[in-house]
């Protein structure tokens, strides 16, 4: 039984041993390769026909042969039964490798379609769910149904196929002998039944426990530095060994449900064997039966019960893919908080007026973030927003990109309201730069361009260029064919805002470039080369700019100061200041003992957007 409550969104699915609606979206997958899967199918005809027929040409050789003490036939019927049992091999080796490339084909379709899913999700999904828990879906989910696919659903096909053909030959061959295995058979089933409902839960527990696993391990090595400098390895190794354990428990538990049920068919088919060796030998004695008769039903034996032995590794396989099915549909069932309206209209050019209009938005219901919130900031203006933590300020980010969407009021582009445009029209004419300057693995050009086929490397070396990142990239041993490890960790703090205000120019958004406190956690000689490259980048744009920093919003037009949400204070930094409100209580709080900054004129320029291209 699970007893960490982080495992609840994993663990609570509707799972059952078999789910026909699961099977019908996983047939989805394989449709576009049905001539595949139906050569196959025809192929496990054929090999269940073949398994009938090894007994049958053992019986002729006993009964017509043996028995009458002949041997003119004996050397025809064994190159038979040896021709059979190549033909068998080389089909079942065909059968073998047709399904195991659709597995393939169909894994590799499928987590495209999860990969492709998971991009449209709003942000607020991937705010709910950790990571490694999706990378889970992604790798594991996914390549244990794979296994379903290649070696789970036909070979059942095929064993439930062996086990009619083998039940029709020897009721046909002797009914009377046939039904002292029907006798056993009811109970079988029951068994098989029950073993595979006692594992439903001991798989469904057993991918919960490893997809937390992996978010745990997601989130401890990238946090790997904080760990270590607050000495936390031995807490976080008791909290994963507590996870790992609870991995090793559901194992066991499956291991020993699979344990059990393995000689529990063996006793089946030996009791069964026993019964028909007593029965059938007595008619053997009294004449009512052949020899040859009573050996192929031995072999028929094998042959019934060798299925339904491998029916437990099946069982194995569908129990574990159906806990991955459901959780692979969980995913591709949700659906994104935000969406294109279906009249949703086009983006070409626009102004840069943007109007937040009687804004309410809440992350959580009923815990307001913006409360009420209005103002204007028109073309070409730069507009700083100010306010303590939580105040809202990054909220306006997301909002303006439209990573989530308003629950009152409306955010208007150019007079639009942002929920009637195509979202990627809007969001191609805004530049984000955050904080935490995220950079992928890959060369300094692919960061700056994203992989664009529209932007040149030279128009990511004009970019580099206009914001002065030219200078440490010429450093670096490849220049702009450098590579970068993962999320810039071999470049500092002021080298990845760089790189990110070069993306921003690189795809010149010609509305809105958006920054959020670009200039954090930086020394003071490389802040003073950014807010010279936010200066010119910003030229020509609408430009809000979000920062604690006072000093880094001197040269703007406007400043607005948030409180709880809500617009508390609205003008230039010297009207702020001398109305003696908020905003001077943190300019003077800021710069309590130092030298006061020049609030003199604005900076404010009126180039047109592309000029530096």
């Amino acid at each position: 039984m699970i007893d960490d409550p982080d495992l609840d969104l994993d663990h609570q699915v509707s799972g059952k041993v078999y789910d026909t609606v699961v099977i019908r979206r996983l047939l989805g997958f394989l449709r576009p390769y049905g001539w595949l899967v139906a050569g196959s199918t025809v192929l496990l005809f054929v090999l269940a026909a073949l398994e009938v027929a090894g007994p049958l040409i053992l019986k002729e050789a006993i009964d017509g042969q043996v028995a009458k003490e002949k041997t003119d036939g004996l050397a025809g019927l064994t190159i038979l039964f040896l021709a059979v049992l190549l033909v068998s091999f080389g089909l079942r080796y065909v059968q073998s490798v047709l399904m195991a490339y659709v597995g393939q084909r169909v894994m590799t379709d499928l987590r495209m379609v999860l990969f492709r899913h998971l991009q449209t999700l709003s942000v607020s999904f991937f705010d709910r769910n950790p990571v490694g828990r999706l990378v889970t879906r992604l790798t594991n989910d996914v390549a244990t149904l794979e296994q379903l696919i290649s070696q789970g659903v036909v070979q059942i096909l095929a064993n439930l196929l062996t086990v009619v053909a083998v039940t029709v030959a020897m009721l046909i061959l002797d009914w009377k002998l046939a039904l002292v295995l029907l006798v056993f058979l009811p109970p079988l089933i029951w068994a098989v039944r029950w073993f595979a409902f006692a594992q439903r839960d001991g798989y469904r527990e057993q991918r919960a426990w490893l997809s937390r696993i992996n978010a745990d391990l997601n989130e401890n090595i990238t946090g790997m530095a904080v760990v270590q400098l607050f000495n936390r390895e031995e807490e976080n190794l008791r909290r994963f060994d507590r996870r790992n354990q609870g991995l090793l428990r559901s194992n066991l538990t499956v291991l020993r449900w699979y344990a059990i049920f393995e000689p529990t068919v063996v006793i089946f088919s030996a009791v069964t064997t026993a019964a028909i060796l007593l029965y059938g030998g007595d008619r053997v004695l009294s004449g009512a039966l052949s020899i040859g008769t009573l050996v192929a039903f031995t072999q028929f034996m094998q042959r019934f019960y060798w299925p339904i032995r491998d029916l437990s590794d099946r069982y194995t396989t569908l129990q574990s893919a159906m806990a991955s099915s459901e959780r692979i549909f969980e995913v591709l069932d949700e659906q994104p908080e935000v969406r294109d309206a279906l009249d949703a209209q086009p983006l070409p050019r626009v102004r840069g007026r943007i109007e937040f209009d009687h804004v309410w938005f809440a992350y959580d219901e009923g815990n307001w973030v913006l409360r009420d919130l209005s103002f204007v900031i028109e073309p070409g203006e730069r507009v700083a927003i100010v306010g303590s933590t939580g105040a809202g300020k990054s909220t306006i980010i997301g909002l303006l990109s439209r990573l989530y969407d308003v629950q009152r009021g409306a955010i208007r582009v150019d007079g639009v309201d942002i929920r009637q445009l195509v979202q990627r029209d809007l969001r191609r004419h805004i530049g984000v730069v955050l904080q935490d300057a995220f950079l992928f693995t890959g060369t300094v050009t692919e960061n700056i361009t994203m992989r664009d086929p529209s932007i040149s490397d030279r128009d990511a070396q004009e970019a580099a260029v206009l914001v002065g990142a030219d200078q440490f990239i010429s450093a670096l041993p490849g220049g702009f064919s450098s590579h970068l490890a993962e999320r810039g960790a071999n470049l500092s703090t002021g080298q990845k805002q760089l790189l990110a205000l070069a993306r921003v120019a690189a795809f010149n958004p010609e509305i809105v470039l958006v920054m959020d406190e670009a200039t954090a956690s930086i020394d003071p000689e490389t802040e003073a080369l950014l807010q010279a490259s936010i200066r010119r980048v910003t030229m020509g744009r609408t430009a809000i700019l979000i920062a604690h920093r006072l000093n880094t919003i001197r040269s703007v037009d406007r400043i607005l100061v948030l409180q709880h949400g809500e617009l508390l204070e609205s003008g230039s930094q010297a009207e702020l200041l001398a109305a003696g409100g908020m905003y001077a209580s943190l300019f003077k709080l800021q710069y309590k003992g130092q030298a006061v900054p020049d609030a003199g004129p604005s900076e404010r320029h009126r180039l047109p957007a592309r000029e530096f291209v």
